[in-house]
């Protein structure tokens, strides 16, 4: 033992006090575990409570708020001189976060799991070492969970300063909106917060690598998205390297285009967002046994469990989709292994990017499905014949089902459109259950409601719709 360390031991330590490691914590010490939650910042929730998920909802919905203010003349409503006071936006933000975490606290310590705040690193495969402000604590468990999220990606020879050229966070907590903002990056989080500050009032430039958006999703996807980015007046610039970012007042970000053309970008601020890596350097896997594989992300079965036997990781980490749900329902999956129950990972895992319009999917699409060798058939219902949509002043988007065309099973679901968020729920658990076409198609939901359009989708893949005109 090091001199001036304190040595303690426990049944299971959960590293990382993100949505995965405060879920495995409350589960386990649920199960009848003796927990040690060690997290390294001084609150819990992680990136998606912190810097993420929760507080860039709330931007977007203010950001909303201005913009359909500013833009509901045919309704017959007219406002002037709307003004967006960032450091009000910004406490208001931030004090949801607090109530958040503070609540995420007090659910793991009355739930019984004890709190460690400190760096956590593995000295073995049943021991580590954990360096907080008192001190070294050299930590012996039975069992561990490893939760350490992820972090933004580098891009190769451009430094973020935090002043000009910024992440995330920094976008999150701006002191006033910019004039000029380049994004660089046009996947979740930079169509996100490129959305946010055009509403507010920013010209905004995104700048990405792929010559379209949303590859991996259907091809609807990108032609709505690229529509409405520019009835926003947000400038896409698809298929461009960035070659360089001269941080200053202005900032300078250097392109070459599709065809070899160069160009420069001024802009007050420049926001990175490209990716994120899994946060694994520092941790001493090596010392514990744990594999990774592509990208560092750590290597683990349908039970969580890593390449060293009661290792388990869960989150951000082992790659996938990185989502929070995702994290919760590993981290369960997690707990009830070690507590020695019967469980897998073995779930429809739904996304959502909230953009305007939202776009949100779960399952299969089209061509995955072609691929995997279905005979398919697909339904899809555009918000423009939505009744609900035309009340809510937003008609962009569509529900597009897929089904197996010889058994009539639901593989798939995308949906792109205001709120369309909250129709995964239903979505989800249609995948999740084998449901099949006719079972939705039987299902009734409320009129009017953006929901009914996953019905009309359902009703147009079988041949029977009444809203639209059927093409079977």
């Amino acid at each position: 033992m090091v001199v001036g360390s304190v040595s303690r031991g426990c049944q299971v330590v959960v590293i990382g006090g993100g949505p995965g490691g405060y879920v495995a914590a409350i589960r386990l010490a649920q199960l009848g575990k003796d927990v040690l939650l060690v997290e390294r910042r001084k609150t819990l929730g992680g990136v998606c409570l912190n810097e993420g998920c929760i507080p860039s909802k709330a931007l977007i919905h203010a950001a909303e708020i201005k913009h359909e203010a500013e833009h509901a003349t045919g309704m017959g409503l007219s406002t002037e001189g709307v003004h967006v006071d960032m450091p009000r936006l910004v406490k208001w933000k931030d004090g949801i976060v607090r109530r958040l975490t503070s609540g995420v606290k007090f659910l793991c310590e009355k739930n019984g799991a004890e709190l460690l705040e400190g760096e956590a690193t593995f000295t073995s495969d049943r021991s580590l070492a954990v360096e907080t402000a008192e001190g070294r604590v050299e930590v012996e468990f039975e069992q561990a969970v490893i939760a350490t999220g992820s972090s933004p990606m580098d891009l190769p020879g451009v430094e973020r300063d935090g002043v000009s050229v910024i992440g995330a966070r920094e976008a999150l907590s701006l002191e006033a909106v910019p004039e000029h903002l380049v994004v660089i990056g046009a996947g979740y989080i930079g169509l996100e917060l490129g959305t946010v500050y055009a509403k507010l009032g920013s010209s905004v430039t995104v700048v990405e690598l792929l010559p379209e958006l949303f590859p991996g999703l259907e091809p609807e996807v990108a032609d709505t998205m690229k529509r409405r980015l520019k009835q926003l007046g947000i400038a896409l610039k698809l298929g461009y390297r960035v070659t360089g970012v001269t941080p200053g007042e202005p900032a300078v970000v250097a392109v070459e285009g599709p065809e070899g053309e160069t160009a420069s970008f001024e802009a007050e601020k420049v926001l990175v967002s490209i990716g994120r890596v899994p946060n694994t350097a520092g941790l001493g896997l090596e010392r514990a046994g744990v594999a990774t594989g592509g990208g560092g992300f750590v290597t683990v079965n349908e039970r969580q469990e890593s390449s060293v036997s009661g290792i388990f990781a869960i989150g951000d980490v082992v790659g996938g989709a990185l989502l929070a749900h995702k994290a919760y329902q590993e981290a369960k999956v997690a707990a009830e292994v070690i507590a020695g129950e019967a469980a897998a990972f073995d779930a429809v895992v739904p996304a959502v990017v909230y953009t305007d319009p939202e776009i949100a999917w779960a399952g299969l699409t089209e061509a995955a499905a072609r691929e995997r060798g279905h005979e398919v058939v697909t339904g899809s219902f555009p918000f423009r014949a939505s009744g609900r949509a035309m009340t809510l002043g937003s008609t962009d988007g569509f529900v597009k089902v897929v089904g197996d065309a010889a058994d009539g099973r639901l593989l798939g679901i995308t949906a792109v459109g205001r709120g369309v968020s909250e129709l995964m729920g239903e979505a989800t658990l249609a995948l999740e259950t084998d449901a099949f076409l006719e079972d939705l198609a039987a299902t009734i939901h409320p009129h009017p409601t953006m929901s009914e359009a996953l019905q009309e989708a359902v009703e147009l893949a079988l041949g029977k719709a009444v809203h639209a005109l059927n093409e079977r």
